[in-house]
Order: C-alpha cells, then sequence, then structure tokens
C-alpha cells in the first residue's frame, strides 16, 4: 500500500485494499432467484412498467409522462455542464451563502486564499466539505446545522514530496480535527436581500473530532464501550466523517458518522485485529489521516474499544449552543449515509438509514415509545428495534428483525456490531445504499443506491465477489446490474401505509444510465433519456409539494460511458409520473449534497462539496459552499 496515493482513492476502494473481500463463501443466497436475472432485465427493459415482473410501476420515460398533459415542474430543464461554476434554469439565480473558512464570529482570523486558515481558528470559521444540513426556524431566527464530512488533506497540508496531504505532527491533526464534524450557523438576508452567515449570532458553533459526546442508549456503559480515558464507556469525544442528515419532528439534528473506519490505525504493525474491526475496514494503517501515530485515543493497539465509540448517529439540538450532542445506540453502528424520521400512524418513531458500502444493507428502526407533540423525546431513538432489509424479486419483501432470538448475537452486541448482525438474518445486499427519503405526502420511501462496480465482478480464481461479510454479491432485484457504475433509486410501499409494519412492496423509480452509449440495461431505465441523463444518484430530498429532489456524486469525466452526463447535477423527480429534469449543475470535480428550505419555502440552500477550479471565488484555493437559489419572481422554490 505504501505506493498508493491515499489522499486520491475512494474509501470503498481503501477499504478492499486494507482488507481484499474473500472468495464466495458457503453463506445461503440472500435472495431465493425465483426467477432468472436474464428475465428479471428482460422485463424491466421490454416494459418499462415492468409491472407483471416485479412492480415497477412508474419506470415512465418522459414521453409519457407528457402525453398525460400535465406537468409538476416550474423550471424548464437545463442542459449539462462542463465547467467550474453553477447553473441553474432561466428565471432562477444563485449565490453563495457560506463557504469554508468563511468567519462565524468577528476575532476570527481571515481566509488565507493560498494557506487556508489554523487549527486555533477552525472553531471559528465554517467548515470543509459541506454534506447534509437542515434549516431550523428557532424563535424567527433561521439556523442551518451542516455537516462537515472531510478534510481536503493535500489543501489543508501541502508538504513537499511524500509528506504532502501528510500529518507532520499533532498540530496538523489538530488541525484536521478541527475544520471537520458539524457546522451550525444562523443565516439571514442582507440588505441586497441574498442570505449570508449572521457574524457572531449565540447560535453559532462547531462542533468537531474533540466536542464531548454523551453516549446513550443500550450500548453505553458496556464493556465494548469502555475505554482508558472512559471507564465507564458513556463518555466519548468527536463526531466524524458526518456525512448525510436529518431533523426530527421535536427540532433536532440527527448527523450520520460514515467512513470513521479511515481515521483510525496501529502503531504496533504486528497487531491482530479483531473480526469486528475488520468487518468495519479498521485497519493498521489509516487513511492517510495519520491521527494513530499522533494522537493516542486512535491507535487501535492502545485503545482497541475506541472504533467501537464511532459510527453512530448523533442528535445535536441546534437551539442550544451549550448542549451536549447525543450518540444514540439504539440505531445501530454502521456506516451511516443519513437518517429518515418518519411517525407512524401509531405514533411509533420510524427512523430509515442507509450503510454507504458495497454489498451492505438498508436498515430500519420502530421505536417502543411513540411521539407526541410536547412529550418527552429523550428514549424514542434510545429505545426500539433494529430491522434490516430483505427485497424478494417478486417486488415484495421483509423486514427483518435483529433480535437475539434471530442474530444468535447478544442484545448490545447487535448494535456495535450491526452489520453482523443483518447478514446473520439475510439481509439483501445492496449497491452503496446512501441518502434515503420518505415522501411527506405519500406513504413511501426512497433510497439511492449510488453504484457497485464490484457486483458480479469475479476474483482471480473466478469465484463471485463477496461483500465484507463474505456474501456474495450477485444480482438481485432491486440491484440487478453487474458492474453497475450508474446506480438507481428504489422505492418501497409500507403494508397498510404505515412504516412500522414488517411488509413492503417495492419498484425501482429509476435506474441511471447512458442511452445514447449505454448497452441493454446500462442505457438506464425509460425514464432516463439523452436530456436529463446522470450517473450515481447520492443525495435525496423531497420538497413539501412531494418532488423528489437527486443529487450525484459520480463520474464527471464526461467521456466514453458517460459522455453527455456532464458535472454532478441536482434533478427533479415527480413519484407519479416518473418524469425527471435536470435542475442544477456543479462545478466540475464537485459533489452535489445537502438541500434544505428557508422557511418561507422561497429559497433552496444547496452545498457544493470538494469543487475543482477554484469555485467559488475564481482565485485561490477551491472552496466547499452552501449556495442560495431563488427564483426571480419571487416564487416558492419547494
Amino acid at each position: 500500500m505504501k505506493d498508493i496515493d491515499l489522499t486520491e482513492i475512494s474509501a470503498d476502494d481503501w477499504d478492499e485494499l486494507n482488507d481484499p473481500r474473500p472468495a464466495e463463501s458457503d453463506f445461503d443466497r440472500v435472495v431465493e432467484e425465483a426467477i432468472s436475472r436474464r428475465g428479471f432485465l428482460g422485463g424491466v427493459l421490454a416494459f418499462g412498467s415492468g409491472a407483471a415482473t416485479m412492480g415497477v410501476g412508474t419506470l415512465m420515460s418522459s414521453v409519457s409522462a407528457e402525453a398525460m398533459g400535465h406537468s409538476r415542474f416550474a423550471f424548464k430543464p437545463i442542459g449539462i455542464a462542463t465547467d467550474s461554476t453553477v447553473h441553474v434554469p432561466e428565471g432562477y439565480s444563485w449565490s453563495v451563502v457560506a463557504k469554508w473558512g468563511q468567519p462565524m464570529t468577528s476575532d476570527a482570523e481571515p481566509f488565507d486564499p493560498v494557506k487556508g486558515h489554523s487549527a486555533a481558528n477552525a472553531s471559528k470559521v465554517f467548515g470543509e466539505n459541506t454534506d447534509g444540513m437542515w434549516l431550523f426556524n428557532i424563535d424567527g431566527s433561521e439556523v442551518i446545522a451542516v455537516n462537515n464530512e472531510y478534510a481536503n488533506r493535500r489543501t489543508n497540508l501541502p508538504y513537499e514530496g511524500d509528506a504532502a496531504g501528510t500529518p507532520q505532527s499533532l498540530d496538523d491533526v489538530r488541525l484536521f480535527q478541527g475544520i471537520q464534524g458539524v457546522t451550525i450557523v444562523e443565516v439571514a438576508p442582507d440588505d441586497s436581500g441574498q442570505y449570508q452567515i449572521v457574524v457572531d449570532s449565540p447560535y453559532n458553533r462547531r462542533i468537531d473530532h474533540n466536542t464531548p459526546m454523551e453516549i446513550t442508549g443500550p450500548a453505553a456503559g458496556h464493556d465494548m464501550m469502555k475505554t482508558a480515558a472512559d471507564p465507564d464507556g458513556k463518555m466519548s469525544l468527536g463526531t466524524m466523517n458526518n456525512c448525510g442528515s436529518g431533523p426530527t419532528p421535536w427540532g433536532t439534528y440527527l448527523t450520520c458518522e460514515e467512513n470513521f473506519n479511515g481515521y483510525f490505525g496501529s502503531t504496533d504493525e504486528n497487531f491482530e485485529r479483531t473480526d469486528g474491526m475488520k468487518r468495519y475496514g479498521v485497519g493498521l494503517d489509516g487513511w492517510g489521516y495519520d491521527y494513530h501515530k499522533w494522537d493516542e485515543r486512535f491507535d487501535i493497539s492502545k485503545n482497541p474499544n475506541e472504533p467501537n465509540r464511532a459510527g453512530w448517529v448523533v442528535e445535536i439540538d441546534p437551539s442550544d449552543p451549550n448542549s451536549t450532542p447525543k450518540k444514540r445506540t439504539g440505531l445501530g453502528r454502521i456506516k451511516h449515509e443519513n437518517a429518515a424520521v418518519a411517525i407512524a400512524p401509531s405514533g411509533h418513531v420510524v427512523v430509515y438509514m442507509g450503510d454507504d458500502e458495497r454489498g451492505e444493507h438498508l436498515y430500519k428502526y420502530v421505536s417502543n415509545g411513540t411521539y407526541a407533540p410536547g412529550k418527552d423525546t429523550e428514549n424514542l431513538l434510545n429505545d426500539g428495534t433494529l430491522y434490516a432489509a430483505k427485497f424478494n424479486w417478486d417486488g415484495t419483501g421483509e423486514w427483518l428483525a435483529l433480535t437475539p432470538e434471530s442474530t444468535g448475537m447478544e442484545a448490545t452486541e447487535i448494535l456495535v456490531h450491526t452489520r453482523v448482525a443483518a447478514t446473520s438474518v439475510g439481509a439483501t445486499t445492496m449497491d452503496r445504499p446512501e441518502w434515503v427519503q420518505v415522501n411527506p405526502i405519500a406513504a413511501e420511501g426512497y433510497c439511492c443506491l449510488t453504484n457497485n462496480s464490484r457486483r458480479g465482478a469475479t476474483n482471480d480464481d473466478g469465484s463471485i465477489r463477496t461483500n465484507p461479510g463474505g456474501v456474495p454479491m450477485t444480482a438481485n432485484g432491486p440491484n440487478p446490474r453487474d458492474l453497475n457504475n450508474f446506480g438507481q433509486v428504489v422505492r418501497w410501499y409500507p403494508a397498510n401505509d404505515d412504516h412500522a409494519t414488517d411488509a413492503f412492496r417495492w419498484d425501482l423509480y429509476v435506474m441511471a444510465g447512458n442511452p445514447v452509449v449505454g448497452e441493454g440495461a446500462y442505457k438506464g431505465s425509460p425514464n432516463v433519456n439523452e436530456g436529463n441523463m446522470f450517473n450515481s444518484p447520492d443525495g435525496l430530498m423531497f420538497d413539501s409539494a412531494g418532488l423528489v429532489w437527486i443529487q450525484t456524486d459520480g463520474d464527471d469525466s464526461n467521456e466514453e460511458e458517460f459522455a453527455g452526463q456532464g458535472n454532478n447535477q441536482m434533478l427533479a423527480g415527480d413519484p407519479v409520473s416518473g418524469e425527471i429534469h435536470r435542475f442544477l449543475t456543479g462545478p466540475n470535480g464537485c459533489e452535489v449534497t445537502g438541500l434544505c428550505w428557508s422557511t418561507d419555502r422561497k429559497t433552496m440552500f444547496v452545498g457544493i462539496q470538494h469543487p475543482g477550479g477554484s469555485f467559488p471565488d475564481g482565485e485561490g484555493l477551491p472552496r466547499s459552499s452552501i449556495v442560495a437559489v431563488w427564483r426571480d419572481d419571487g416564487g416558492l422554490v419547494g
């Protein structure tokens, strides 16, 4: 691995270098192949709707949607872009609201366009690499909580040669630790009507890799959570690799820890990792951050339980800057993409979650208690049951309860090693489950399955590649394509319109692809055409009218199989007709991620992560940013 540039490879690729996936095991197949894969694909492609085969009732071409004589879109779709700026439809405008290094307090150092900023300044400025976010109206103030997923290592540590991007001291590690985590910041329109950060707002706050966190729920105090620094196992430091997010009905923010494994390593090269470490990709070398060499907390040979204290959903109260964030262990420990909360008709809280790695699973949590406005909410995310999804070929599915009886595991072990539990009950391997959302006006859930280039691939001995748990990644119902570089969006309908029930029906809302140069299933579903094609759906959000907004994080080379797709983008989809229109394109090199709206729904806020060029300033270092988008006529945008 010494010849690999760790600043240039993805988290998934690093995981596989660190722990090569085993050959096909004797583990029973996750999905009973009631029909052949060829038959399944034939049904999708031949019928469009494919209802007779799998219930894909709305895989409809845009031509068919237009034939219905009605469109719910208030904009003219835009074409692709390959430049280094943001584009929105005619009649819309955009501006930058907040960018990495922008002061939140009046005593912050100004951002240096060549060097960035110091570790000491990190707590006073907007964090790096925005991701999931949400806007809260707190006593009339508009406050955005936004994740700062990771650090651009070479940008922050521009050393020469092999040292580029690699910490050479504890101070370097502290810089990385300080610019990641979560930013909470008040925003308001300035004199020109454009949203900006409210400097010195009492709500402004940075939460980073060293912020005290309370460990709550069933795993709190368990031996697997105890360390020398925290012998009670009830307090930890920091939240890391914060990817997606979700609001709760009671006004708090759920931030989700994803690729936490890359922050840990060992100074003892002979240290024997546990099976649990291997299952979650915790290695000896770290993923280039090198925290373990300078901060003993991240050295697994000295603190083997520390990784168990990461990989959780963290609840934050944005209205109280003095509050302690809470790690909610009842929601399980995975590489969380985001958390989507729904309230069942019975009042039980349902939280949907994806585990973002090739061949991992989709999860659901159902609380034992019920929610009512004004009622105590402290245990709603602590006390409940976790489930993993099983999708059948015939368009049906079930949520498999993860209990000691079903898994053969101790109750707390299920929460700390949730992946192992899901594998043990036969949950379906998925093509990287990313953002999950629930339609606010219909009983249905959606999940972006962004891609899986390893599905159906073989090892040197001819065996099928497996997921980290040893399950062969053969094609299955919602993941029908081998070597899937394009991704798809799966949708499910809970039985009796109740998200708390165990049974569901499912279909595919869209299969991304390239209808111009692609062949067979790689052209995409019929609602993908030359004018709206894309790859790697990642972010997902619904507006108040029930339109679904899809954000992408894929290949923006605009070449070969991705020719004609341009930069990463945000599209709007109609769940009823299946019609999809491109609304926004980001600068080259970026991921478009994170979406929320102003209180009056006249402004949408969109995240631009790791842009290329020198976005947004036109000179100096590229800076991840939140941009505001509005209609020039002052109308609603969400």
